[in-house]
Protein backbone atom coordinates (compact mmCIF):
# COMPACT_ATOMS: atom_id res chain seq x y z
CA UNK A 1 0.00 0.00 0.00
CA UNK A 2 1.30 3.39 -0.90
CA UNK A 3 0.83 6.48 1.23
CA UNK A 4 -1.37 7.63 -1.26
CA UNK A 5 -3.88 4.47 -0.58
CA UNK A 6 -3.11 4.59 3.10
CA UNK A 7 -4.63 8.60 3.35
CA UNK A 8 -7.52 7.69 0.96
CA UNK A 9 -8.78 4.47 2.45
CA UNK A 10 -8.50 6.64 5.77
CA UNK A 11 -10.89 9.74 4.71
CA UNK A 12 -13.01 6.36 3.17
CA UNK A 13 -13.34 4.80 6.38
CA UNK A 14 -11.63 1.75 6.13
CA UNK A 15 -8.85 -0.12 7.73
CA UNK A 16 -4.58 0.53 6.65
CA UNK A 17 -1.84 -1.19 7.56
CA UNK A 18 -0.27 2.02 9.26
CA UNK A 19 -1.56 5.27 10.41
CA UNK A 20 -0.68 8.36 7.78
CA UNK A 21 0.94 11.02 8.99
CA UNK A 22 1.00 14.86 7.07
CA UNK A 23 4.09 17.16 7.92
CA UNK A 24 3.86 20.05 5.25
CA UNK A 25 1.00 19.01 3.46
CA UNK A 26 -0.76 22.41 3.89
CA UNK A 27 -0.45 26.17 5.32
CA UNK A 28 -1.57 24.35 8.65
CA UNK A 29 0.67 21.46 9.24
CA UNK A 30 4.06 22.78 8.48
CA UNK A 31 6.69 24.56 9.97
CA UNK A 32 8.81 28.51 10.63
CA UNK A 33 11.29 28.84 8.61
CA UNK A 34 13.47 29.64 11.59
CA UNK A 35 12.63 26.21 13.55
CA UNK A 36 13.10 24.29 9.59
CA UNK A 37 16.74 25.50 9.40
CA UNK A 38 17.35 24.69 13.01
CA UNK A 39 16.25 20.93 12.62
CA UNK A 40 18.22 20.65 9.23
CA UNK A 41 21.52 21.16 11.55
CA UNK A 42 20.10 19.14 14.36
CA UNK A 43 19.82 16.28 11.53
CA UNK A 44 22.92 17.23 10.43
CA UNK A 45 21.31 17.84 6.58
CA UNK A 46 23.36 20.36 4.88
CA UNK A 47 22.10 19.62 1.60
CA UNK A 48 19.19 21.92 0.02
CA UNK A 49 18.37 25.46 1.52
CA UNK A 50 15.19 27.21 3.54
CA UNK A 51 12.85 28.01 1.33
CA UNK A 52 9.55 30.24 2.75
CA UNK A 53 6.88 29.58 0.19
CA UNK A 54 4.47 30.92 2.92
CA UNK A 55 6.12 34.30 3.51
CA UNK A 56 3.09 36.07 5.46
CA UNK A 57 3.22 32.89 8.29
CA UNK A 58 6.81 32.76 7.28
CA UNK A 59 6.49 28.55 6.46
CA UNK A 60 9.18 26.50 5.28
CA UNK A 61 9.14 24.02 2.44
CA UNK A 62 9.60 20.60 4.19
CA UNK A 63 12.41 18.57 1.80
CA UNK A 64 12.16 15.37 0.41
CA UNK A 65 15.21 14.13 2.77
CA UNK A 66 12.84 15.20 5.37
CA UNK A 67 9.70 13.76 4.22
CA UNK A 68 11.61 10.36 3.75
CA UNK A 69 13.22 10.38 6.96
CA UNK A 70 10.03 10.60 9.33
CA UNK A 71 7.87 8.70 6.51
CA UNK A 72 5.55 11.24 6.05
CA UNK A 73 2.32 10.72 3.64
CA UNK A 74 1.13 13.84 2.42
CA UNK A 75 2.40 17.13 -0.16
CA UNK A 76 1.20 20.04 -1.06
CA UNK A 77 0.17 20.63 -4.40
CA UNK A 78 2.24 23.79 -4.52
CA UNK A 79 5.43 21.46 -4.48
CA UNK A 80 4.60 21.05 -8.17
CA UNK A 81 5.78 24.89 -8.33
CA UNK A 82 8.81 27.12 -8.34
CA UNK A 83 11.30 24.07 -8.81
CA UNK A 84 13.85 26.48 -10.75
CA UNK A 85 16.57 28.35 -9.18
CA UNK A 86 15.22 31.40 -10.88
CA UNK A 87 12.01 30.95 -9.47
CA UNK A 88 13.20 32.13 -6.18
CA UNK A 89 15.58 35.13 -4.52
CA UNK A 90 17.55 35.39 -1.21
CA UNK A 91 16.05 37.12 1.87
CA UNK A 92 16.86 36.59 5.37
CA UNK A 93 14.89 35.60 8.58
CA UNK A 94 14.24 37.89 11.27
CA UNK A 95 16.98 35.54 13.44
CA UNK A 96 19.27 36.26 10.68
CA UNK A 97 19.27 32.91 8.40
CA UNK A 98 20.21 32.97 4.98
CA UNK A 99 16.60 32.10 2.82
CA UNK A 100 14.86 31.60 -0.34
CA UNK A 101 11.27 33.60 -0.97
CA UNK A 102 9.42 33.25 -4.18
CA UNK A 103 10.41 36.06 -6.99
CA UNK A 104 7.18 37.24 -7.30
CA UNK A 105 6.71 38.28 -3.41
CA UNK A 106 7.53 41.66 -3.00
CA UNK A 107 9.11 43.29 0.48
CA UNK A 108 10.01 47.02 1.10
CA UNK A 109 12.30 47.92 3.49
CA UNK A 110 11.84 50.58 5.99
CA UNK A 111 14.37 50.69 8.76
CA UNK A 112 14.06 47.81 10.98
CA UNK A 113 10.73 47.19 9.96
CA UNK A 114 9.77 45.02 6.40
CA UNK A 115 6.38 45.66 4.64
CA UNK A 116 4.74 43.26 2.23
CA UNK A 117 3.62 45.17 -1.06
CA UNK A 118 0.26 44.33 -2.65
CA UNK A 119 -0.22 45.90 -5.87
CA UNK A 120 1.91 48.53 -4.66
CA UNK A 121 0.24 49.17 -1.42
CA UNK A 122 1.73 48.29 2.27
CA UNK A 123 -0.67 45.00 2.94
CA UNK A 124 1.19 43.46 5.73
CA UNK A 125 4.09 44.60 8.44
CA UNK A 126 6.79 42.92 10.07
CA UNK A 127 8.04 44.59 13.17
CA UNK A 128 11.06 44.63 14.37
CA UNK A 129 10.96 41.08 17.18
CA UNK A 130 8.21 39.80 14.86
CA UNK A 131 8.16 36.71 13.75
CA UNK A 132 5.56 37.08 10.75
CA UNK A 133 4.06 39.53 8.83
CA UNK A 134 1.08 41.18 10.23
CA UNK A 135 -2.27 42.46 8.11
CA UNK A 136 -1.81 46.41 7.97
CA UNK A 137 -4.52 47.32 5.77
CA UNK A 138 -8.41 46.33 5.20
CA UNK A 139 -10.03 47.57 2.22
CA UNK A 140 -13.05 47.78 3.09
CA UNK A 141 -13.04 49.71 6.48
CA UNK A 142 -14.29 52.60 5.81
CA UNK A 143 -17.06 51.53 3.49
CA UNK A 144 -20.82 51.82 4.55
CA UNK A 145 -21.06 48.17 4.83
CA UNK A 146 -24.99 48.53 5.54
CA UNK A 147 -25.70 49.89 2.04
CA UNK A 148 -22.31 48.99 -0.02
CA UNK A 149 -23.31 46.39 -3.14
CA UNK A 150 -19.83 45.14 -3.14
CA UNK A 151 -19.95 44.97 -6.96
CA UNK A 152 -16.66 45.44 -6.72
CA UNK A 153 -15.70 42.46 -4.80
CA UNK A 154 -13.60 40.49 -7.14
CA UNK A 155 -11.02 43.80 -7.88
CA UNK A 156 -11.13 44.40 -3.95
CA UNK A 157 -10.51 40.61 -2.68
CA UNK A 158 -6.58 40.36 -4.17
CA UNK A 159 -5.31 43.58 -2.01
CA UNK A 160 -4.49 42.04 1.36
CA UNK A 161 -1.59 39.98 2.61
CA UNK A 162 -3.82 37.22 3.17
CA UNK A 163 -5.91 37.34 -0.24
CA UNK A 164 -3.00 39.05 -2.38
CA UNK A 165 0.30 37.52 -1.63
CA UNK A 166 0.64 34.14 -3.79
CA UNK A 167 2.22 31.12 -2.56
CA UNK A 168 3.57 28.68 -5.30
CA UNK A 169 0.80 27.29 -7.16
CA UNK A 170 -1.23 30.29 -7.42
CA UNK A 171 0.83 32.26 -8.66
CA UNK A 172 -0.70 31.73 -12.41
CA UNK A 173 -4.05 33.29 -12.96
CA UNK A 174 -6.79 31.15 -14.12
CA UNK A 175 -7.53 32.06 -17.64
CA UNK A 176 -6.01 30.75 -20.75
CA UNK A 177 -2.24 31.52 -19.99
CA UNK A 178 -2.13 30.04 -16.43
CA UNK A 179 -4.31 27.24 -16.39
CA UNK A 180 -2.35 25.30 -19.31
CA UNK A 181 0.83 25.89 -16.47
CA UNK A 182 -1.24 25.05 -13.35
CA UNK A 183 -2.48 21.60 -14.98
CA UNK A 184 1.50 20.84 -16.09
CA UNK A 185 2.59 21.07 -12.82
CA UNK A 186 0.44 19.25 -11.11
CA UNK A 187 0.56 16.32 -13.30
CA UNK A 188 4.31 16.70 -12.74
CA UNK A 189 3.77 16.29 -9.47
CA UNK A 190 1.29 13.44 -9.24
CA UNK A 191 3.56 11.32 -11.52
CA UNK A 192 6.50 12.06 -9.21
CA UNK A 193 5.42 10.96 -6.08
CA UNK A 194 3.04 8.12 -4.55
CA UNK A 195 2.04 10.60 -1.40
CA UNK A 196 -1.26 12.04 -1.13
CA UNK A 197 -1.20 15.45 -3.04
CA UNK A 198 -3.68 17.91 -1.29
CA UNK A 199 -4.68 20.95 -3.13
CA UNK A 200 -5.34 24.45 -1.20
CA UNK A 201 -8.52 26.43 -2.32
CA UNK A 202 -9.46 28.16 0.37
CA UNK A 203 -13.30 28.99 -0.15
CA UNK A 204 -12.76 30.71 2.93
CA UNK A 205 -16.98 32.38 3.94
CA UNK A 206 -16.13 34.06 7.23
CA UNK A 207 -12.29 34.87 6.90
CA UNK A 208 -12.21 36.70 3.79
CA UNK A 209 -14.94 39.65 4.93
CA UNK A 210 -12.66 39.73 8.00
CA UNK A 211 -9.75 40.48 5.71
CA UNK A 212 -11.35 42.80 4.58
CA UNK A 213 -13.07 44.97 6.84
CA UNK A 214 -11.23 43.81 10.15
CA UNK A 215 -12.49 40.76 12.13
CA UNK A 216 -13.73 43.30 15.34
CA UNK A 217 -16.19 45.17 12.76
CA UNK A 218 -17.18 42.38 10.61
CA UNK A 219 -18.74 40.52 13.76
CA UNK A 220 -20.13 43.42 14.37
CA UNK A 221 -21.89 43.49 11.52
CA UNK A 222 -22.76 39.91 11.60
CA UNK A 223 -25.19 41.43 14.50
CA UNK A 224 -26.22 44.65 13.10
CA UNK A 225 -26.91 43.85 9.59
CA UNK A 226 -27.90 40.62 8.42
CA UNK A 227 -29.27 41.95 5.15
CA UNK A 228 -26.02 43.16 4.22
CA UNK A 229 -24.00 40.04 5.39
CA UNK A 230 -26.20 37.69 3.73
CA UNK A 231 -25.67 40.04 0.59
CA UNK A 232 -21.81 39.51 0.92
CA UNK A 233 -21.69 36.20 1.51
CA UNK A 234 -23.82 35.93 -1.84
CA UNK A 235 -21.10 37.99 -3.69
CA UNK A 236 -18.29 35.99 -2.20
CA UNK A 237 -19.96 32.54 -2.63
CA UNK A 238 -20.10 33.41 -6.90
CA UNK A 239 -16.44 34.21 -7.00
CA UNK A 240 -15.88 30.93 -4.95
CA UNK A 241 -17.84 29.21 -7.56
CA UNK A 242 -16.54 30.30 -10.23
CA UNK A 243 -13.08 29.82 -9.33
CA UNK A 244 -13.55 26.52 -8.17
CA UNK A 245 -15.53 25.42 -11.05
CA UNK A 246 -12.44 26.56 -13.13
CA UNK A 247 -9.43 25.76 -10.85
CA UNK A 248 -10.67 21.93 -9.77
CA UNK A 249 -11.11 20.46 -13.10
CA UNK A 250 -7.61 21.66 -13.77
CA UNK A 251 -5.84 19.88 -11.04
CA UNK A 252 -8.84 17.81 -9.86
CA UNK A 253 -7.32 14.44 -11.81
CA UNK A 254 -3.46 14.88 -9.71
CA UNK A 255 -4.79 15.91 -6.20
CA UNK A 256 -6.43 13.13 -3.67
CA UNK A 257 -7.58 16.32 -1.31
CA UNK A 258 -9.05 19.41 -1.74
CA UNK A 259 -8.52 21.94 1.44
CA UNK A 260 -10.76 24.75 2.01
CA UNK A 261 -10.31 27.07 5.14
CA UNK A 262 -12.56 29.39 7.71
CA UNK A 263 -11.28 29.49 11.11
CA UNK A 264 -14.71 29.36 13.12
CA UNK A 265 -13.25 28.82 16.84
CA UNK A 266 -11.81 30.33 19.39
CA UNK A 267 -10.62 28.35 22.79
CA UNK A 268 -14.09 28.98 24.35
CA UNK A 269 -15.75 26.79 21.44
CA UNK A 270 -17.52 28.53 18.22
CA UNK A 271 -17.29 31.93 17.41
CA UNK A 272 -20.49 32.40 16.62
CA UNK A 273 -23.81 30.19 17.01
CA UNK A 274 -24.44 27.61 14.94
CA UNK A 275 -27.85 29.22 14.10
CA UNK A 276 -25.39 32.06 12.82
CA UNK A 277 -23.25 29.58 11.23
CA UNK A 278 -26.10 28.14 9.10
CA UNK A 279 -27.23 31.39 8.02
CA UNK A 280 -24.17 33.35 7.15
CA UNK A 281 -21.49 30.75 5.70
CA UNK A 282 -22.74 27.12 6.62
CA UNK A 283 -25.24 26.91 3.55
CA UNK A 284 -22.31 28.31 1.43
CA UNK A 285 -19.82 25.78 2.11
CA UNK A 286 -21.75 23.16 1.89
CA UNK A 287 -22.59 24.20 -1.68
CA UNK A 288 -18.78 24.22 -1.90
CA UNK A 289 -18.13 20.94 -0.92
CA UNK A 290 -20.95 19.60 -2.46
CA UNK A 291 -20.05 20.84 -6.13
CA UNK A 292 -15.84 19.81 -5.05
CA UNK A 293 -17.70 16.13 -4.94
CA UNK A 294 -19.38 16.58 -8.61
CA UNK A 295 -16.62 17.86 -10.43
CA UNK A 296 -14.15 15.63 -9.10
CA UNK A 297 -15.45 12.35 -7.66
CA UNK A 298 -12.42 10.77 -6.69
CA UNK A 299 -10.96 13.80 -4.33
CA UNK A 300 -12.01 14.36 -0.92
CA UNK A 301 -12.32 17.85 1.03
CA UNK A 302 -10.83 18.60 3.61
CA UNK A 303 -11.39 22.15 5.92
CA UNK A 304 -9.08 23.77 7.67
CA UNK A 305 -10.73 25.00 10.48
CA UNK A 306 -9.17 26.62 14.10
CA UNK A 307 -10.99 26.53 17.61
CA UNK A 308 -13.58 24.86 19.58
CA UNK A 309 -15.97 24.17 16.88
CA UNK A 310 -17.20 20.79 18.43
CA UNK A 311 -21.18 22.54 18.05
CA UNK A 312 -20.57 22.64 14.00
CA UNK A 313 -19.12 19.33 13.15
CA UNK A 314 -22.93 18.16 12.71
CA UNK A 315 -23.58 20.66 9.80
CA UNK A 316 -20.22 20.46 8.44
CA UNK A 317 -20.34 16.67 7.59
CA UNK A 318 -23.94 16.76 6.83
CA UNK A 319 -22.62 19.61 3.88
CA UNK A 320 -20.12 17.05 2.78
CA UNK A 321 -17.31 17.14 4.61
CA UNK A 322 -14.48 14.56 4.73
CA UNK A 323 -12.21 15.83 7.08
CA UNK A 324 -11.45 18.42 9.41
CA UNK A 325 -8.06 20.07 10.63
CA UNK A 326 -6.32 20.83 13.02
CA UNK A 327 -8.57 19.88 15.73
CA UNK A 328 -7.48 21.59 18.97
CA UNK A 329 -7.51 19.67 21.41
CA UNK A 330 -7.37 22.12 24.22
CA UNK A 331 -10.51 23.82 23.26
CA UNK A 332 -13.70 23.73 24.69
CA UNK A 333 -15.64 20.89 23.81
CA UNK A 334 -13.22 19.30 21.73
CA UNK A 335 -11.38 16.42 24.14
CA UNK A 336 -10.08 13.61 22.05
CA UNK A 337 -12.07 10.89 23.37
CA UNK A 338 -15.47 12.90 22.74
CA UNK A 339 -14.82 14.02 19.50
CA UNK A 340 -14.03 10.22 18.62
CA UNK A 341 -16.76 8.84 20.18
CA UNK A 342 -19.49 11.67 18.76
CA UNK A 343 -17.95 12.03 15.31
CA UNK A 344 -15.63 9.38 14.27
CA UNK A 345 -17.77 7.38 12.41
CA UNK A 346 -18.52 9.91 9.94
CA UNK A 347 -15.45 12.66 9.79
CA UNK A 348 -11.76 12.25 9.55
CA UNK A 349 -9.75 13.91 12.30
CA UNK A 350 -6.69 14.96 10.51
CA UNK A 351 -4.28 16.84 13.46
CA UNK A 352 -4.67 16.88 17.38
CA UNK A 353 -0.95 14.88 17.24
CA UNK A 354 0.92 16.89 19.86
CA UNK A 355 -0.13 20.43 21.19
CA UNK A 356 1.97 23.76 19.59
CA UNK A 357 1.30 26.00 22.07
CA UNK A 358 2.84 24.47 25.16
CA UNK A 359 4.10 20.64 24.71
CA UNK A 360 6.03 21.39 21.42
CA UNK A 361 7.74 24.47 22.28
CA UNK A 362 8.43 23.91 26.19
CA UNK A 363 7.97 20.46 26.84
CA UNK A 364 11.33 17.83 27.39
CA UNK A 365 11.29 15.74 24.69
CA UNK A 366 9.76 12.49 27.04
CA UNK A 367 6.78 15.23 27.49
CA UNK A 368 6.29 15.54 23.95
CA UNK A 369 6.87 11.24 23.42
CA UNK A 370 3.90 11.14 26.05
CA UNK A 371 1.56 13.57 24.49
CA UNK A 372 2.22 11.93 21.39
CA UNK A 373 1.04 8.36 22.74
CA UNK A 374 -1.97 10.16 24.22
CA UNK A 375 -3.23 11.16 20.99
CA UNK A 376 -2.35 8.06 19.51
CA UNK A 377 -4.54 5.98 22.22
CA UNK A 378 -7.60 8.64 21.85
CA UNK A 379 -7.68 9.00 18.10
CA UNK A 380 -6.16 6.06 16.51
CA UNK A 381 -8.55 3.11 17.18
CA UNK A 382 -11.02 2.48 14.11
CA UNK A 383 -8.80 4.52 11.94
CA UNK A 384 -10.70 7.43 10.42
CA UNK A 385 -7.49 9.70 11.71
CA UNK A 386 -4.25 11.15 10.10
CA UNK A 387 -1.59 12.34 12.60
CA UNK A 388 -0.39 16.04 12.53
CA UNK A 389 0.30 18.48 15.13
CA UNK A 390 -2.17 20.81 15.92
CA UNK A 391 -1.40 23.68 13.36
CA UNK A 392 2.21 24.65 12.59
CA UNK A 393 5.24 23.98 14.57
CA UNK A 394 6.01 27.71 15.71
CA UNK A 395 9.50 29.45 15.08
CA UNK A 396 10.64 28.91 19.03
CA UNK A 397 10.07 24.94 19.09
CA UNK A 398 13.51 23.24 19.85
CA UNK A 399 14.56 20.49 17.20
CA UNK A 400 14.87 17.97 19.53
CA UNK A 401 11.14 17.96 20.33
CA UNK A 402 10.20 17.94 16.47
CA UNK A 403 12.07 15.15 15.98
CA UNK A 404 10.77 13.39 19.43
CA UNK A 405 7.49 14.13 18.25
CA UNK A 406 8.44 12.16 14.61
CA UNK A 407 10.20 9.28 16.03
CA UNK A 408 7.26 8.17 18.18
CA UNK A 409 4.70 8.32 16.36
CA UNK A 410 6.36 6.10 13.36
CA UNK A 411 7.62 4.11 16.65
CA UNK A 412 3.44 3.61 17.56
CA UNK A 413 2.80 2.92 13.85
CA UNK A 414 4.96 0.63 12.99
CA UNK A 415 7.39 2.81 10.83
CA UNK A 416 10.11 2.91 12.98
Amino acid sequence: MTSRTAVLETLNHRPTPWLPVDFGGHRSSGISAMAYARLKKYLGIKTGGVYVYDVVQQLAIVEPEILDRYKIDTVELGRGHCLEPSDWKPWVLPDGTDCFIPRFVEIEEDGRDRYLIVRGRRAAVMREGVVFFEQCYFPLADRDFENDPFDDLRDVLPTTSWTGVAAPGWEFPLNDDGIPKIREAAKRLRESTDRAIIGLFGGNMFEIPCYLLGMDRYMMYMGSYPEACIRFSEKLFDIHIANLETWLPTVGPYIDIVLFGDDLGSGHGPLMSPAMYRKYFGTYHARLWQRAKELAPNVKTQLHCCGGIAPLLNDMIAGGLDSINPVQVGCAGMEPTSLKQKFGDRITFWGGGCDTRTILPTGTPEQVRECVRERFAAFSPGGNYVFQQIHNILSEVPPENIDAMFTEINRLRGNA
